[in-house]
């Protein structure tokens, strides 16, 4: 999977933000917000094929957490960039 070409992470006032490139994708109704993990875990996977697996290995690699939690972040993350529609399968 991947995320979507058209979409950047910038740092907005101490905020970690997605914006979106083009008229189509602009949605003012929604601010899309990640804290400071989430915002980790899109910089290591932004323009790169990646799996759950991958995303997890960046949590571990940054964070003192256990695998298991690591994972059911990981995929309450991946869900929530479903629904907003930031992905390609």
């Amino acid at each position: 999977m991947k995320i979507k070409s058209g979409f950047e992470l910038r740092t907005i006032c101490g905020e970690n933000i997605i914006i979106a490139h083009g008229i189509g994708n602009i949605d003012f109704t929604k601010i899309i917000s990640l804290n400071e993990s989430a915002a980790d875990v899109w910089k290591a996977v932004i323009d790169k094929d990646f799996t759950v697996d991958d995303m997890v290995q960046v949590i571990l690699d940054n964070y003192e957490i256990d695998e298991a939690t690591a994972r059911q972040d990981c995929e309450k993350l991946l869900a929530d960039w479903r629904e907003v529609g930031f992905m390609e399968e």
